[in-house]
């Protein structure tokens, strides 16, 4: 019978874009090669009414579906089980700009456009579409879409759920609903466009998207300064927030753990401060002034930090390769971490207020497990996202180390930002990786209203499942 699911199947999408055995291979591991699956199949189907006519024959065929963007994901949210009973549905070939509107200030895309495609469309119109995170060059607007992405541009622009106004998604059963509605008003009912991201590719197929494009800045100015302690560094963003405002865009911290590991991956760049500090923070602030008046405000904010203490050093960039090399050693601190391997991966988020706590508490319980533990501590902390990452000691095997000390040091982690009234995922989503947890973080009301919706738009549970909900107990 597989067989002739198949050759159905093939029959929509064509035989080339039907990857089976060591072909499928790719898709079904993340590219951390973390977590790892078995499908039926992959299937690549081509446009919207391809993902409407496999969606349709998998729902009459009791078939489940996993569908796939750039499979970014770090939780195992877009990888197969290990059953091979699954078809998964990559939506790359789905890579078309429909539309760009100028006037109103948006960008039509199908799902497969990568993030660094939509930000060229846009910047080819004068436009800028904010959403920056450091795979952007693979990630795709339906998987940042599914997962509700949020990067390193939040503060100003929020999440990705804050970036779109209208959406095209194919329904478990084949149909199609199209939302694809470029207004910023619109109170005609519920605003369906909501269930779908964030939900993993548990709901629907997202197949397009309008998405808010931005005026470019007239000035970017970034820069990098050392610290004494996360208490410090959110004295310096109250200063800077108070008085620059919204033009603040970014502002990132980083421990020295993770500054020297990223260093080292780098090739052994040097730092832009020339001494170590314990505790590093990357600034960017963007708006309409003229260079010259923006980086005088920068400075002289960065001045009165520096006099009082909060802050110990400080370099601005002096153009625009500069501030691409403080971005790069921001950006791939998580690809090294990748290579290092062995690091417990943890995406949490609490309020600002409660961040120097967080860590610095947490930190002590996860060196008290193993003390020669490297911390990887880094994030948007000017949103509350902080990516606390504890990575093996040098002399100890990666394996060792997870297997010894993973899953409790996850817990220690997660604990702490719910006992702080935070979040086990900031950004990342759930996947597999957090799914079960939320039966001791999210109540039981609020999970029976979550599996409520999934059994009205997916009642053969054939999307996606075994992700995000966990089962409940009796």
């Amino acid at each position: 019978m597989a067989d002739q699911h198949l050759d159905n199947l093939r029959t929509i999408v064509g035989g080339s874009n039907m990857l089976l055995g060591t072909d499928a291979a790719t898709f079904e591991s993340d590219y951390r090669q973390v977590f790892h699956g078995k499908s039926l199949a992959v299937v690549r189907p081509g446009n919207t009414d391809e993902v409407s006519a496999v969606m349709r024959y998998c729902y009459t065929n009791g078939i489940s579906v996993v569908p796939q963007g750039g499979n970014t994901s770090l939780l195992g949210g877009s990888v197969p089980d290990a059953t091979g009973a699954s078809i998964v549905i990559s939506l790359a070939r789905l890579n078309q700009i429909r539309a760009i509107d100028p006037m109103n200030a948006t960008m039509t895309v199908s799902a497969g456009v990568t993030l660094s495609q939509a930000r060229g469309a846009a910047e080819s119109v004068g436009a800028l579409f904010p959403l920056r995170i450091g795979s952007e060059g693979s990630c795709q607007i339906g998987g940042n879409l599914s997962t509700n992405a949020g990067g390193t541009a939040v503060l100003r622009y929020g999440n990705m759920r804050d970036l779109v106004l209208g959406l095209e998604v194919v329904l478990p059963d084949g149909r199609i609903w199209n939302g694809l509605r470029g207004l910023r008003k619109d109170n005609a009912g519920y605003d369906l466009k909501h269930l779908f991201i964030g939900s993993e590719g548990t709901l629907g197929i997202i197949t397009a998207a309008v998405l808010k494009l931005f005026p470019i800045p007239r000035t970017v100015s970034s820069a990098f300064l050392g610290t004494h302690s996360p208490e410090d560094a959110l004295a310096i963003f109250k200063r800077i927030r108070e008085r620059l405002g919204t033009d603040v865009s970014a502002f990132e911290l980083i421990s020295s753990d993770a500054m020297a590991l990223v260093l080292s991956h780098l090739n052994d760049r040097p730092s832009p401060l020339e001494t170590p500090h314990p505790w590093y923070v990357l600034v960017e602030t963007s708006s309409n002034a003229d260079q010259e008046d923006a980086e005088a405000q920068l400075v002289s904010v960065l001045s009165d930090a520096l006099s009082a203490g909060h802050a110990t050093d400080a370099v601005i960039a002096a153009n625009a390769r500069q501030a691409a090399d403080f971005w790069t050693i921001r950006e791939e601190i998580s690809d090294a971490q990748t290579q290092a391997r062995g690091s417990v991966r943890c995406d949490i988020s609490v309020p600002l207020s409660s961040i120097p706590d967080f860590i610095r508490d947490t930190t002590a319980k996860v060196l008290t497990r193993e003390p020669a533990t490297r911390m990887i501590v880094y994030g948007h902390v000017g949103d509350g996202n902080v990516h606390f990452n504890p990575l093996r000691p040098a002399d100890v095997a990666a394996q060792t180390f997870v297997q010894t000390h993973g899953a409790a040091i996850s817990q220690i982690i997660d604990d702490a930002a719910s006992e702080l009234n935070g979040s086990i995922s900031a950004e990342h989503g759930v996947g597999i990786a957090k799914r079960d947890e939320l039966l001791t973080v999210r109540s039981r009301e609020e999970l029976e209203m979550a599996w409520a919706v999934k059994r009205a738009l997916d009642p053969l549970n054939l999307l996606n499942p075994g992700k995000v909900l966990p089962v409940l107990p009796d």
